[in-house]
């Protein structure tokens, strides 16, 4: 293998010869990536040192012709600008980071976060942001307690109004319940249960949001009994304790349309 400009020769199995660029600053060398022409690994390498060395560059200067993937563009400036290196494109600013999806797509996290998302890359599929943890692939939003069936707008809200600002002071769970929502019935504030069988079915209107969810999983509970095949998300009521759980699982009543379909579900399964 040979040296040339920050290149480092290599073969693959097969023969192939590419580069492997690298930068050494402050100390730390810093890989640039891997390529099959020696152009394109000194452009990558003359990029990387202008940004580094010479101070050239802010994150909105990125074009593609500078030879470095936009992620690693976010990272040099990152650690130019700050002095920490960070594997993942965040740019550090006074108590909140950037984290850069692509050039114009970044979201607003506070510090807090910043250990987790400097070693979780996050993935935007379908319109959802995924982190991978302990091989699976979980949805960022259920760090502020908001789960995968949320709706923006209903269950949660952004409170400036920014949905890439995701600093827990401007994330409001409003409903933190499966089936449940706040309402008003006869003037009065109160939470509707529903639950989703042919159509949505209202359980009940209870003055709590506890009971409201306590009462759809009676209601799941009821369904499943009938033979009613379907894999209802379950509340998990931390607010209550086991015992006090299953006082009110007794008391609270649901509705009689439900119990009806279970019953006739259960004639119709049982023939």
């Amino acid at each position: 293998m040979s040296s040339n400009q920050g290149l480092t020769k290599a073969c693959k199995k097969n023969g192939e010869v590419y580069y492997r660029a690298g930068i050494t600053y402050r100390n730390k060398h810093i890989s640039l990536g891997s390529f099959n022409d020696i152009t394109l690994g000194n452009k990558a390498y003359e990029t990387a040192n202008a940004i580094l060395r010479e101070g050239k560059y802010t994150l909105s200067d990125y074009d593609k012709a500078f030879g470095l993937p936009f992620e690693k563009w976010v990272i040099l400036i990152n650690y130019r600008d700050n002095g920490i290196y960070i594997r993942n494109p965040i740019y550090l600013r006074k108590n909140y980071f950037l984290y850069y999806i692509g050039k114009d797509n970044y979201y607003l996290f506070d510090t807090d976060d910043l250990f987790y998302y400097g070693h979780h890359k996050i993935m935007l599929r379908g319109g959802h942001l995924f982190v991978s943890d302990y091989g699976m692939q979980v949805s960022i939003l259920s760090r502020y307690g908001i789960k995968n069936y949320a709706v923006a707008g209903k269950d949660y809200r952004f409170i400036n109004g920014n949905e890439h600002d995701l600093r827990y002071s401007n994330i409001e769970v409003i409903n933190q319940y499966h089936g449940v929502s706040f309402s008003k019935w006869k003037g009065q504030p109160c939470y509707v249960a529903k639950i989703h069988i042919e159509g949505d079915y209202v359980v009940g209107r209870y003055p709590t949001e506890k009971e409201a969810a306590i009462a759809y999983n009676k209601a799941a509970d009821t369904l499943r009994r009938s033979g009613f095949l379907k894999n209802f998300p379950i509340n998990y009521v931390a607010e209550a304790d086991e015992i006090e759980y299953a006082k009110l699982y007794h008391k609270l009543r649901i509705s009689r349309n439900i119990r009806m379909f279970a019953e006739n579900f259960k004639e119709r399964v049982d023939k």
